[in-house]
C-alpha cells in the first residue's frame, strides 16, 4: 500500500484547506484510512479517520466540527477539508491506512507529510 499525501500548503488564519491522498495497492475493503499530524515540538496526533468501504468517519475532538474526512472510492483518495484554520494547526499532516483491527491510533501504512502552515 502506498499513500501520497498532497494539498498542503500556507494559508491565512480562518481560511480553508483541503488535503488528498491518493492510495495506491490492493483492494481497500476493509481497510480503515485517517489522517495524523505533528506540530514542531509536539506529540504526534490522530485527527480522523473514514472506513473505506461503509464511509463510517471518527473524530478527535480537536478537530470535531471544522475537519471533515471523506473518500473517493472510485478514484481511491481520501480527504481532509480543514476548515476556519488556526495557527495551532500547523502542521505536518500525514494520511495513515491499515487493513481493518480494532482502535483508531494504530496504523500498518503512513504517506509521507505534507505541510500546513496557518499564518497571517
Amino acid at each position: 500500500v502506498q499513500l501520497q499525501a498532497s494539498g498542503g500548503g500556507l494559508v491565512q488564519p480562518g481560511g480553508s484547506l483541503r488535503l488528498s491522498c491518493a492510495a495506491s495497492g490492493p483492494t481497500f475493503s476493509g481497510y480503515i484510512m485517517g489522517w495524523f499530524r505533528q506540530a514542531p515540538r509536539k506529540e504526534r496526533e490522530w485527527l480522523a479517520a473514514i472506513s473505506w468501504s461503509v464511509g463510517t468517519t471518527y473524530y478527535a475532538d480537536s478537530v470535531k466540527g471544522r475537519f471533515t474526512i471523506s473518500r473517493d472510492n472510485a478514484k481511491n483518495t481520501i480527504f481532509l477539508q480543514m476548515n476556519n484554520l488556526k495557527p495551532a494547526d500547523t502542521a505536518l499532516y500525514y494520511c495513515v491506512a491499515k487493513n481493518g483491527g480494532r482502535g483508531l491510533q494504530t496504523y500498518d501504512y503512513w504517506g509521507q507529510g505534507t505541510l500546513v502552515t496557518v499564518s497571517s
